[in-house]
């Protein structure tokens, strides 16, 4: 079982890497297509407070994913977790392969959902509708993921596309100068932005590696290692410095011309939902967080002028996210019980 569990463990720590290049080429995105940075500075300096956020975020995101899955069977735990870490991980390349911002965060829930339900059937997942329809009604479990799912989506959208209608009204007889305020404000913003990103995504790993090393016997109870949270801080760095440009130029340029002003209301409006979220202890997607916020600002800009066939293509990966990586993890389910 430690053999399961080693190996289980290192495709955790990929997932993060693959992790680093997807959604966190998001947070650079409209940050370097505005001009606000070089893609060298908005790299280095997203990949920078990515691995503070991990470093720093806490572990209330970790402890919410880790207890998404309520199997007895310690064996059939760590297959379950591998299986959906190996789909979330090929999702993941795949989608950055042909330039998608795909979600990493549903990739993974997917995974687990689909790897759960076929080696245990639909119990073996912790819903938390009952904790929702019962006194004292607590919001747990699946529903928790889910309508925090819903609700940063609609968040960003709307978030978004509040803030650029705020700012017009704010800058509408401002001079030309006014840019470099706004650029300066965009780098504050496009940091707190990647702090949260970093936390919120690097803990869903924590997350996963906890309940390894409870199921394999190497822990007593549920906690997150230090070397685990250095690990995965690094590692999520080294995938921002080493990937995304194609996920970068789908956000930043195909979906409506991004200027100063547009990438910092993006990144003000989805740092406050990603910061709210993850102290909510809800794991989120900073993709379809911000990819929702770049629409919202287009369409309050000049619904003209969003190219809103890409927009569908972007909603569309969102919606096939789940469903595809739970399919995908209940086959590969069988693969690794052969192996």
């Amino acid at each position: 079982m430690l053999l399961i569990a080693i190996v289980t463990i290192i495709i955790a720590f990929v997932f993060t890497f693959t992790n680093g290049f997807q959604d966190s080429a998001t947070v650079a995105a409209t940050f370097i297509a505005s001009g606000s940075a070089t893609p060298r500075q908005g790299i280095i300096m997203v990949a920078g407070m990515n691995f503070l956020g991990a470093i720093l975020g806490g572990s209330a995101v970790a402890f919410t994913l880790s207890g998404l899955l309520t199997i007895t069977s310690d064996v059939l735990v760590l297959q379950v977790i591998l299986a959906a870490l190996i789909a979330a991980a090929a999702w993941n390349i795949g989608a950055w392969y042909f330039g998608l911002p795909s979600s990493s965060t549903h990739a993974l829930i997917g995974g687990l959902m689909g790897a759960g339900i076929t080696a245990a059937g639909i119990g073996s997942v912790y819903w938390g509708v009952a904790e929702l329809l019962t006194p004292p009604h607590e919001i747990t479990g699946m529903v928790k993921v889910l309508l925090f799912f819903i609700l940063s989506i609609v968040l960003g959208l709307v978030g978004g596309y509040l803030m650029r209608k705020c700012t017009w009204l704010l800058f509408r007889n401002a001079k030309r100068t006014i840019n470099r305020s706004i650029i300066r404000v965009n780098w504050v913003a496009t940091a707190g932005m990647a702090f949260f990103n970093g936390s919120n995504d690097a803990q869903k790993q924590l997350g996963i590696i906890a309940l390894v090393l409870l199921a394999a016997g190497e822990s007593a109870i549920l906690a997150v290692p230090i070397w685990a949270r250095a690990a995965c801080a690094i590692l999520i760095s080294l995938g921002t410095l080493g990937g995304g440009w194609r996920i970068m130029k789908t956000i930043g340029n195909r979906i409506f011309t991004i200027k100063p002003v547009h990438s910092m209301d993006s990144q003000i409006s989805s740092g406050l939902t990603l910061g709210l979220s993850t102290i909510a202890g809800a794991p989120v997607s900073s993709t379809h967080i911000i990819t929702m916020s770049v629409i919202g600002v287009g369409a309050a800009e000049n619904p003209r002028e969003v190219r809103w066939q890409v927009g569908e293509e972007l909603i569309l990966s969102m919606i096939l996210t789940i469903p595809a990586t739970m399919i995908l993890s209940g086959a590969l389910l069988f693969l690794v019980q052969l192996f």
